[in-house]
């Protein structure tokens, strides 16, 4: 028997908020998993304190599998983010320490390496087409082969993935939640006109992405994805609201640009008809999300029977613990798709100890034994919480809420 000793969560903002679970082993082994949920992380810490960490001290870490099913089942109240945020952080934290004593990289423990390194998508951001683009020869400069391209809708003040001025863009920018105003029809309009140039000026070898975050009807998806088809997209993301998930036998009918959704997704209960009916290509779901690895693997291993790929959530808004746990998952199941990479500034890099590395546009996870990433938490202690808030958003015409 393993026995855990003790656990604690580490809340820090090393120029945004993250939550970590730290849990420690009588034998002196520990491990670490990221509990972070973006403008809600005192929600998780909280969940994770008051209600979590008092039943894990005596369980044996090895138990994995029993230990989640503990926390989900057990609770009564099952799924939804604050809840699955805080299991997959114990998830992590248990497959850190159990590779560790293994003496393995994460990746082995998960069935060993299915490839010899992860692909990744980049984030080419700009207020103009022009921006957009220069910012994306750049990053295929540095080796990149996918590329994610948002740019700004002309007559709107602001637009999603577009950063403010040149520092690298992070959503959760006020405290108190920014509105923003919204343009479908300038919207359609414009982006088409990105990816005509973007084809132009990237060439045809370069994977093109985009991000809609949810803003479009069925109908209007459908035609967008239909616009879009002369340029090859690797994939057009969250078009529409996923709450509905009959929504995309619409798109389906009209368009064949790969569909990508789910980086809000709690379970497997939330992608189990896109899946299964295969209306999506890649599921975006993330391992902090989702109930940790334990769980992602059963949506992966489901997504495998019906040929839709992984492609999961890399932003910053999920820190590096959660980008190592995940590049170790990548080398392991066989139905990888591509995993977004947004590198950690300098700063959150001080706090968390990385040892993956990127390299002429692919990643590869540590070799080291764990899921090799680690806290310093007197580093982290010198940057306390900072309440931020995601933006909303407002029709431009009549000031309705749209989805954000």
């Amino acid at each position: 028997m393993l026995k855990i000793e003790a656990a604690r969560v580490i809340v820090s903002s090393p120029g945004r908020n993250f939550v970590t679970l730290k849990i420690e082993t009588k034998d002196g082994v520990y491990g670490v998993g990221d509990a972070t949920l973006n403008g809600r992380e005192l929600a998780v810490a909280s969940y994770l304190q008051d209600h979590v960490i008092p039943c894990l001290i005596g369980r044996d870490a090895h138990r994995i599998e029993d230990i989640w099913q503990f926390l989900y089942r057990g609770a009564y109240w099952r799924r939804g983010p604050v809840t699955m945020s805080a299991i997959a952080a114990v998830d992590m934290a248990l497959w850190d320490i159990k590779a560790k004593v293994a003496g393995l990289p994460l990746y082995q423990l998960l069935g060993g390496a299915s490839r010899d390194n992860v692909l990744v998508y980049c984030h080419a951001n700009g207020k103009t087409i022009e921006d957009t683009l220069e910012d994306a020869v750049k990053h295929k400069e540095m080796g990149y082969k996918a590329i994610r391209l948002q740019a700004g809708v002309p007559g709107l003040k602001s637009t999603y993935g577009v950063p403010k001025g040149k520092e690298a863009y992070e959503p959760a920018d006020a405290d108190i939640p920014t509105e923003n105003l919204w343009s479908t029809e300038k919207y359609m309009r414009s982006l088409p006109k990105l990816f005509e140039e973007g084809r132009r000026v990237l060439g045809d070898d370069v994977h093109l992405l985009h991000d809609v975050h949810h803003r479009l009807t069925p109908i209007e998806a459908a035609r967008l994805g239909k616009d879009l088809e002369p340029y090859r997209l690797f994939w057009l993301e969250d078009t529409v609201d996923d709450d509905n998930q009959e929504n995309f036998r619409i798109i389906r009918k009209h368009t064949t640009t790969p569909l990508a959704i789910g980086e809000i997704f709690n379970s497997i209960w939330d992608c189990r008809t896109l899946i299964q009916e295969q209306l999506i290509d890649y599921i975006r779901a993330t391992i902090v999300h989702a109930g940790g690895i334990t769980h992602l693997r059963q949506i992966a291993h489901f997504a495998d029977l019906f040929n839709v790929k992984t492609g999961f959530h890399g932003a910053t808004d999920l820190s590096p613990i959660t980008m190592a746990s995940a590049l170790h998952f990548d080398m392991a199941i066989h139905n990888f798709g591509i995993q977004e990479h947004m590198p950690h500034s300098e700063q959150m890099e001080s706090i968390f100890k990385v040892n993956y590395t990127f390299e002429d546009g692919f990643m590869h996870p540590s070799e080291t034994p764990g899921h090799g990433c680690d806290i310093d938490e007197k580093e982290a202690a010198k940057y306390p919480y900072k309440r931020a808030y995601l933006p909303v958003n407002r029709l431009e015409q009549g000031g309705a809420m749209c989805n954000w």
